[in-house]
């Protein structure tokens, strides 16, 4: 059953929603796609496996630093001309990558296209909240969740179907067909917004740029080690982690100063109770799944001897789960609010994760299955409306900050999660994987813990409800409520693509 608003958003919003995710996906396959191709890439080119493992490492710290300074951009050039601008970014590093001569040059290269894909993965967020307006945001992130869920989980199956067929450089070369068509569409679908007023004048923070990309991109960097090292307490693990410390402490003081230009990312915007706690729980959300992608493949491996492709599917349960739910879990939460659903959602992944660790070599094999699409179906329930909820608790023109606190968090809780399960299972020994992988999904099950509680802080009413302790739209009477705002984008943006 369609509402008017429905009638009025839902044939603009479906183009937009389609073209998006065309682009967006490859960025996001390709940040786990590589990490099956390491041994192939270390032979090819005569390295080691550490010099190899940059490979990924550069592109994801690539990502991460481009994350903050999209917020800017967004409002200095326009979504439309700034997204064009990513999408062919990416694919000059995604061809550049496919021709590299040596692993040098394919590290710089992957860069590139780390710096692409930083652009694409935090404004896929941006233009799909502001597109959807308040009132349909959740079933906007629902959709768009079925490709942030399930591409960290079919980028190593994809990954390791193209290196069983064919040479290592169609991992890069099979996004260029995928880009041009999404370029060719965003043209004659995404409207044209060219920044106004002072947005289009504001200038950028500098001193911001160079402490908060590079503070929690050797965050990320040291997380990083922890996972490949097995410790913490090693200098290649201490060393980025202070830097990280006093680069974020910096920006922090930096930040709260008052100045005329405005931050780069407003710290004030944690003073919103919903928006802190939504993104606590995307961090969370993160982490269990990235923990998950990581340690799940190893059961299969270490502890039920399976091989390295029957592992990587051994993730589809997972991945089933959670696309199958997200899109009604989206739909619901517009309706009814996000707390329920992100709670109850929550609430199922923390009792699978302990039901993983209770499993060893002689679990019936339907139990592991069961308790990975249960998982899904937990982080998948919670995954939409907590990203909704992140978007209703703030006024329009922070949508883009937003965007990217909640995937700056989510790519800080996804490196948390890896290292925290890589050094559990390596503490374990190969004498005994079973009680790492148990261990592993204990740590899990205490961050889940964690979401349980900040879930209860997500706002729980209904778009144009939130009360004056909650501040974002709808919560003032005298002002424009989130669904006219919503219906008159809708109509702007459907005259100018007629």
């Amino acid at each position: 059953m369609t509402t008017p608003l429905d009638d009025k958003l839902e044939p603009a919003l479906r183009r937009m929603i389609g073209v998006i995710l065309i682009g967006g996906i490859m960025g996001i396959l390709d940040g786990s796609m590589t990490a099956v191709a390491v041994d192939t890439l270390a032979t090819r080119f005569d390295a080691s496996l550490t010099t190899t493992g940059w490979v990924s490492t550069g592109y994801l710290l690539a990502l991460t630093v481009t994350i903050p300074v999209t917020a800017w951009a967004v409002e200095r050039v326009g979504g439309r001309r700034l997204w064009l601008s990513g999408l062919v970014l990416f694919m000059a590093g995604s061809v550049a990558s496919g021709l590299a001569w040596d692993i040098g040059s394919l590290i710089l290269f992957r860069v590139v296209q780390g710096v692409g894909a930083g652009i694409l993965d935090p404004l896929m967020l941006t233009l799909l909240a502001r597109a959807a307006g308040p009132a349909l945001v959740g079933r906007v992130m629902g959709v768009m969740g079925i490709v942030g869920s399930t591409g960290p989980v079919l980028g190593p199956i994809v990954g390791g179907v193209i290196l069983q067929g064919l040479d290592w450089r169609w991992m890069f070369f099979v996004n260029v067909p995928i880009v041009i068509v999404a370029f060719v569409l965003a043209r004659r679908t995404l409207p044209a917004d060219p920044p106004e007023g002072r947005a289009a004048t504001a200038r950028l923070d500098v001193l911001g740029v160079a402490l908060i990309g590079p503070g929690v991109a050797t965050g990320v960097l040291a997380l990083s080690e922890v996972a490949q090292r097995g410790s913490f307490t090693t200098w290649q693990v201490l060393l980025p982690l202070a830097v990280a410390v006093v680069l974020l402490a910096g920006y922090a003081v930096h930040a709260l100063a008052a100045r005329a230009t405005p931050p780069l990312i407003d710290l004030r915007l944690f003073t919103r109770r919903g928006f802190t706690a939504s993104v606590v729980a995307a961090a969370v959300l993160g982490l269990a799944t990235f923990a998950s992608i990581f340690v799940i493949p190893l059961y299969y491996q270490q502890v039920r001897g399976y091989g390295v492709f029957e592992s990587g599917l051994s993730l589809a349960p997972f991945g089933v789960g959670s696309a199958l739910v997200m899109p009604l879990a989206g739909r619901l939460s517009d309706r009814w609010g996000s707390r329920n659903l992100a709670l109850t959602g929550a609430t199922v992944a923390l009792l699978s994760s302990l039901a993983f660790s209770r499993f060893d070599a002689q679990t019936a094999q339907l139990w592991p299955l069961l308790a990975a699409f249960t998982l899904g179906i937990g982080t998948g329930s919670a995954g939409a409306p907590v990203i909704g909820s992140v978007y209703r608790t703030l006024p329009p023109q922070l949508v883009p900050q937003g965007s990217s606190v909640l995937y700056m968090l989510n790519q800080l809780g996804a490196s948390i999660g890896i290292a925290v399960v890589a050094l559990l299972m390596q503490e374990a020994g190969a004498a005994h994987p079973g009680a790492g992988f148990r261990n592993a999904y204990l740590a899990v099950g205490v961050a889940l813990v964690v979401m349980v509680v900040a879930s209860l802080f997500i706002p729980g009413r209904r778009v144009g409800e939130l009360g004056p302790d909650e501040p974002g739209t709808g919560e003032s009477g005298t002002e424009e409520s989130g669904t006219e705002r919503a219906v008159a984008r809708a109509a702007g943006r459907q005259k100018n693509v007629n």
